[in-house]
């Protein structure tokens, strides 16, 4: 059964570097409706993993239509994964975080739906979730909602090797001197090291491909997640590491006052509301359906501070010693 896996590539050096993995590169302007229908229907593919955008749902529409298509002429199931984020289940898009959130609850979608986010970007991703589902129930589709969240470790892959959150909590760090907490008392957020997250991946895509796998839609939605850290702990951990390599003068936690938000802000070059959505928040979201499929992951969530000094150095050697500016990945 074939299966595309999208992603932000295009350039020969990257079509080369996929064969190395025994993929085919498969070349689509995800723009092109046209395009993309003829191309998916003549390759028959029957399973679209898509990585690209988790905000805007432009691309993800064809590509779902010409599933359907597919659908149509052989009667087989098609399949379409969207991968978001877990800020889209969180404070930041205005999901409830007063209790747990658990991904195989059936009001998921309904909440998603109704919540009021104070970030027109997370009103606009959240939407683009729902947007999928129903696209893909209109077009015979069967899709899938993948959530990582802060993902740590280094990446096996030809591409990024880093991550979002733990890179932004060092990129500020080195642009204001000290590592700030942002966030009031109480403030935790789902972890999960990359090789758990990518198993996650493939085993929801084997239960795909085995025809195992019954919940999707408006329960298809899957958090990989080895449970929640506190941010405190992560920032604390990782201003030892950073303090190790002279990147910071203290070890220390500082609360961010006024100033410190200014400095976070400009390093990470954007506004001064933004930068606890960058390295901060409530999410209350937590892992079940993976656990239906066999998935178990092979870190506890305590291990993303056990390794915070090999998580900083990983970052440093991606980022530019010298600016506190993430450098083009």
């Amino acid at each position: 059964m074939p299966v595309l896996i999208t992603g932000a590539s295009g350039s020969q050096e990257q079509a080369e570097a996929v064969k190395e993995y025994d993929v085919l590169p498969f070349t689509l302007d995800l723009r092109d409706e046209k395009s993309v229908t003829k191309n998916i229907v003549d390759a028959q593919i029957f399973v679209v993993y898509f990585l690209v955008d988790a905000v805007n749902c432009d691309m993800q529409i064809p590509l779902i239509k010409a599933l359907g298509d597919v659908k149509k002429q052989t009667g087989r199931e098609v399949h379409f994964l969207h991968t978001t984020g877990a800020k889209m289940f969180s404070e930041h898009a205005g999901m409830p975080t007063d209790r747990r959130l658990v991904d195989t609850d059936p009001a998921l979608y309904d909440l998603q739906k109704s919540s009021k986010s104070p970030h027109e970007l997370f009103t606009k991703a959240a939407n683009t979730n729902i947007t999928v589902i129903e696209t893909a129930e209109k077009y015979g589709v069967r899709s899938y909602i993948f959530v990582p969240c802060i993902v740590y470790g280094e990446g096996k892959g030809f591409g990024n090797k880093i991550s979002i959150q733990t890179v932004a909590v060092v990129t500020a760090a080195k642009g204001s001197g000290t590592v700030y907490d942002v966030n009031p008392e109480d403030r935790t957020w789902p972890v999960c090291h990359i090789d758990d997250n990518t198993k996650l991946y493939v085993k929801l895509l084997k239960s795909i491909l085995s025809g195992e796998n019954s919940e999707y839609g408006k329960d298809g939605y899957y958090l990989a997640s080895s449970g929640s850290m506190a941010w405190y702990d992560i920032y604390a951990a990782m201003a030892k590491a950073l303090a190790k390599h002279a990147v910071i003068s203290s070890p220390d936690v500082e609360r961010a006052d006024d100033a410190a938000l200014d400095k976070m802000a400009q390093a990470l070059g954007c506004p001064k509301d933004m930068v606890a959505v960058q390295l901060g928040g409530k999410c209350t979201f937590e892992a079940k359906r993976a656990y239906s499929l066999g998935w178990r992951p092979d870190h506890a969530p305590e291990h993303i501070v056990e390794v915070a000094d090999a998580e900083v150095e990983l970052i440093l050697n991606h980022i530019g010693m010298t600016t506190g500016k993430i450098a083009k990945r």
